[in-house]
């Protein structure tokens, strides 16, 4: 933040202290070395500010409690940068949408003569407390959950490499879009778009994983609760006349973990089926497919099959075709049973 006085006061009611330190006077307060500050801090994003007076006693106490974790043996060192990493770029990602989206609203001047420090500064008074109460409950709530998933795993391995459904769901034409709408009108599309998105994968039991403008990536522990999100999503956008229309593919497997994200020939297939998607519909993998039989979602068999009432979902084979990187493969298309 700059030395304009007015920033400063606003900074100050923010982290709750004026400057005070620093960065070699936070980390020998903090009785830390130098170098593993300097690692710490970046790993949190911010910026280098060589010898410069930018630190609070906040700062010093986070340092304190990080290489506390080290020394208790709690946490590795590489551990700790990750938990540092992690937090960092999660929240920077959290603060600007907060301030793109109403905060930058909320302190524009309302009247001829004010400045936006009038504004936002008694503002923020009132916001801060109530935001950082909600945000410590919904950490909570995710950690909870987070936590019953591992704890649920049946070894060490499904902790890091766990078999899910994984599934990508992309707008159609969305290139051309951007050329032909205005900024304002791509915007309100594409926070309608991950809105509705996210609102239906946490409904349906599943894990938002991240949001790309005009894709979103979600899990799911069962095939049967991925299938269900993916048609809700062609069905509740394709009622809406202001959306693109939709493709989704999901593949079942093993996939790998790492910072909230998901890596692994499983996810790739999941992204090359949507691309191979015609507009509208679902394709699923063999495994995907397998796991909905098995579970009795959908038929072995339609043909073979007589009173098909009591399945969820109906599976019809396309031509198998090459994929990049991926061999051959057997796509499914997915339906709901009527």
């Amino acid at each position: 933040m700059s030395d304009d006085p007015s920033a400063l006061s606003i900074e100050e009611l923010i982290l709750g202290a004026g400057r005070q330190y620093t960065p070699f006077q936070a980390a020998r307060a903090a009785g830390v070395p130098m170098e593993l500050a300097s690692r710490f801090w970046r790993a949190m994003g911010f910026a280098d500010v060589g010898q410069a007076r930018a630190l609070t006693e906040a700062d010093v106490l986070a340092l304190r409690r990080l290489s506390g974790l080290v020394e208790a043996g709690l946490l590795s060192e590489p551990m700790a940068i990750q938990v540092a990493r992690s937090t960092g770029q999660t929240t920077a990602r959290l603060a600007d949408w907060q301030m793109d989206s109403f905060l930058e609203d909320l302190t524009e001047p309302p009247e001829p003569g004010m400045t936006r420090n009038e504004v936002t500064y008694p503002l923020v008074q009132l916001l801060l407390p109530e935001l950082e109460e909600f945000l410590v409950y919904v950490w909570r709530r995710q950690l909870a959950a987070a936590t019953g998933r591992v704890v649920q795993a049946q070894d060490d391995d499904d902790t890091v490499a766990r078999r899910q459904a994984i599934g990508f769901a992309d707008l159609v034409g969305f290139t051309r879009l951007t050329r032909r709408l205005e900024e304002d009108e791509l915007g309100e599309l594409v926070e309608a778009f991950e809105t509705t998105a996210a609102d239906l994968v946490a409904a349906h039991g599943g894990r938002l994983i991240k949001a790309l403008g005009d894709e979103v990536l979600y899990v799911a522990e069962e095939a049967g609760t991925a299938a269900e999100i993916g048609l809700r999503l062609i069905e509740t956008l394709g009622n809406d006349a202001t959306m693109p229309e939709l493709r989704v593919g999901i593949a079942f497997g093993t996939m790998t973990s790492r910072m909230g994200d998901v890596f692994g020939n499983t996810v790739n297939l999941a992204s090359r089926l949507t691309s191979i998607a015609p507009k509208d519909t679902v394709l699923v993998d063999g495994a995907l497919r397998s796991e909905l039989t098995g579970a009795g979602h959908a038929p072995e068999s339609e043909k073979e099959t007589e009173d098909l009432s009591g399945f969820r979902f109906a599976l019809q084979p396309l031509y198998q075709r090459p994929v990049r990187g991926l061999g051959v493969v057997e796509p499914w298309l997915l339906t709901r049973r009527s």
